[in-house]
This record gives structure tokens, C-alpha cells and sequence, in this order.
């Protein structure tokens, strides 16, 4: 998914559709990337965790003199006050105010876009789909605040010049002011939402650049084959049958029940570290090509792995590489998330 939003980013599409809010689409994807559970948070490095589960403050204690003489008690130093938000507030991250009239005006703009493509709020999915946009909408601009801060901690800077230079070239490409004018009235929104949501992408991309960067060209990978049943039975029956010296794509085409793989001998083709559930990742390297593995309990099947060949540095596959990429950018973001103080006060 990310990935895919990169290449909106860098290759934007022509005509008034090109202006189809850039940065909110970028930010609700991002959020998207990764909501298959609860986040916890976790304390930043050199903090203690409070009993809230944020950040707290480590505190040094040192030995006390021999000495008997009296010592003047320190000072307690007055407590910090937070700041009193200026206006009402959709989230904080990290003390950074998500305000609620924005969430609001994003919020609607959303909406009008997904009854622009046709959908009906008066049905059960109508409903569930507008309030899931809501919710997409604030994690979206939570993820957005982030990944400012991230990319501030990277080094990157991005100021006016640029974002206005970028908006220009846009309003070009998308046929000129008049056109501009009459997109940004349809879609209810002003030159300064869409100049902001063109820097949050902006920045996105530039974030996204540089966590990229270090993904290699080459890497350690392996060409493995799987088998997966549905029980823990048939995976033991499998095996008697492979060490009694069964073919296993022979096996494979008839007992795996992973359609994906199952017609192919149950081919997984090369991978690298990184992109295959952890599971199975293990299994698959600690083997040399010709050895399978044992059961691998993986959800509620069980694989049996084959290496059939590996390599220490086989140079990744564009495809891989992307997959590589997205991984190593949604592991950043996943990074700033746990280590990131969050309070959501839109409940619905």
C-alpha cells in the first residue's frame, strides 16, 4: 500500500483529478498500513513508563555522605503545566495538538469523497463505511504528526518555498487557476487546506526516501517450497510420507491446502529476511537446501518448509526490493507509534 502511494506522489496524475487532497489520501493509507491490532504504547528510550503507559522520568539516585551533618532538603520543583489548547483538540501526540474543527473539515471532505463514488449512507455498509472514515481520518492525521516529528528527528526540512513552488506546478498540471479554483469549490476546501495536505505528502515522500535508502540491493535469500494442512494429524502424516521418501511437490499439489501455492508444488519462489511471517522465516533459513523442516504452527494451519536452494547475496528482485522498502517504512512508522505518547478525545 505504501508503495503505492509513492508512486501517487511522484508520478501525480494529470488533469483535476490530480488534486484529489494528496496529503489526506497519503495519511489515511498510511494509517490503514497497519491497524491489525491494538497499539501499546511503550516508554521512549531513557524514560520509565508511568502508570498511564507514557513516558515517565528516570530519576538518578546517588549514596549518601558518610557525614552526619544536616543536609538542606532540595527543593521540589514545581510540576510542569501543560498548556491549556487554545481550542478544542481531536488528539495529542507527543504534546502536538491534533485540533478538532481540522479533524472535523477533514472528516467532511472525506465523506463527500466516498458519496462521490457512490455510496449510498442510508445502507448497513453506507454506514459502517462513513463511520470507519472517521476513524481513518483521526489515525490518519495522528500518523501525520508522526511522521513531521520523524522526519524532523531524520534531518529533513521542508519550508514554504518549496511546498508553494510544488502547488504551482500542480495548479499547471492540473489546467491552470480557473480549474483550481472550481476543484478546490467542489470539494470544499480552500488554497490553504490543500498547500497543507501538499506538505504533509511532501514530507511523507522525503520520510519515506530516506528509510528507504537503506535497503540494500543484494541479500541473503532462499528458494523454498511449503506445505500447509489444517491439522496437526495430517501435517505428521505428511511428513512420514516425505521422510519415507514421497515427492514433495507430488505432496504438495495433493494434500496443501494453501490455493496459492498448492498448483505450483507448493513454490514460495526466493525471499529475503524481513518479508515472510517470522515463523516461517526461521524455519526456512535454518535449512540447506534438500532439508525440510518440521511442523511450523502458523495461525490455524501447520507448514512443512523445503529449501531448494539459497544464496548469501542474491540481488533482490525490483518486487522484492519494493516489498523490502514498504516493510522497512511501515516499520519506522509502527516505531514512532509505540514510542509515541497519544491521546485520542474523538470517541465516536
Amino acid at each position: 500500500m505504501v508503495l503505492d502511494i509513492v508512486d501517487m506522489v511522484k508520478g501525480r496524475t494529470r488533469g483535476r483529478g490530480q488534486y484529489f487532497v494528496l496529503g489526506l489520501i497519503l495519511v489515511l493509507s498510511l494509517a490503514a498500513c497497519q491497524r491489525d491490532g491494538a497499539r501499546t504504547p511503550v516508554p521512549v528510550a531513557g524514560a520509565t513508563a508511568t502508570a498511564d503507559g507514557g513516558p515517565g522520568i528516570v530519576v538518578s539516585t546517588v549514596a549518601a555522605p558518610e557525614e552526619t551533618e544536616a543536609v538542606p532538603p532540595t527543593p521540589t520543583p514545581a510540576p510542569t503545566l501543560t498548556p491549556t489548547p487554545p481550542a478544542p483538540l481531536a488528539a495529542q501526540v507527543n504534546g502536538q495538538y491534533v485540533f478538532l474543527a481540522d479533524y472535523e473539515r477533514r472528516v467532511q471532505q472525506y465523506e463527500q469523497a466516498l458519496l462521490d463514488q457512490g455510496i449510498d449512507p442510508d445502507t448497513a455498509e453506507g454506514q459502517d463505511l462513513l463511520a470507519q472514515a472517521r476513524q481513518d481520518v483521526l489515525e490518519g492525521m495522528i500518523d501525520s504528526v508522526l511522521i513531521e516529528q520523524g522526519a524532523a528527528a531524520l534531518g529533513i526540512v521542508l519550508n514554504d518555498e518549496e511546498v508553494e513552488a510544488q502547488l504551482v506546478a500542480d495548479v499547471e498540471a492540473g489546467g491552470g487557476q480557473a480549474a483550481f479554483d472550481e476543484w478546490l469549490v467542489a470539494t470544499g476546501q480552500t488554497r490553504d487546506d490543500y498547500k497543507e495536505m501538499l506538505g504533509q505528502s511532501m514530507l511523507a515522500q522525503r520520510a519515506m526516501e530516506a528509510v528507504m535508502a537503506d535497503v540494500p540491493a543484494e541479500a541473503e535469500q532462499v528458494h523454498a517450497r511449503h506445505i500447509v494442512v489444517d491439522s496437526e494429524e495430517a501435517g505428521n502424516e505428511v511428513l512420514a510420507a516425505l521422510q519415507g521418501g514421497a515427492d514433495f511437490v507430488a505432496l504438495a499439489r495433493e494434500y496443501s491446502v494453501d490455493l496459492a501455492t498448492r498448483d505450483n508444488g507448493g513454490d514460495l519462489g526466493w525471499f529475503p529476511r524481513g518479508l515472510v511471517a517470522p515463523e516461517l522465516e526461521t524455519a526456512a533459513f535454518r535449512l540447506q537446501p534438500g532439508q525440510i523442516s518440521g511442523l511450523v504452527k502458523l495461525g490455524e494451519g501447520y507448514h512443512i518448509v523445503q529449501v531448494v536452494e539459497r544464496e548469501e547475496a542474491r540481488p533482490l528482485s525490483w518486487e522484492t526490493q519494493m516489498d523490502l522498502q514498504r516493510a522497512a517504512f511501515e516499520q519506522w512508522l509502527e516505531d514512532l507509534r509505540a514510542a509515541a505518547r497519544i491521546e485520542r478525545f474523538v470517541t465516536e
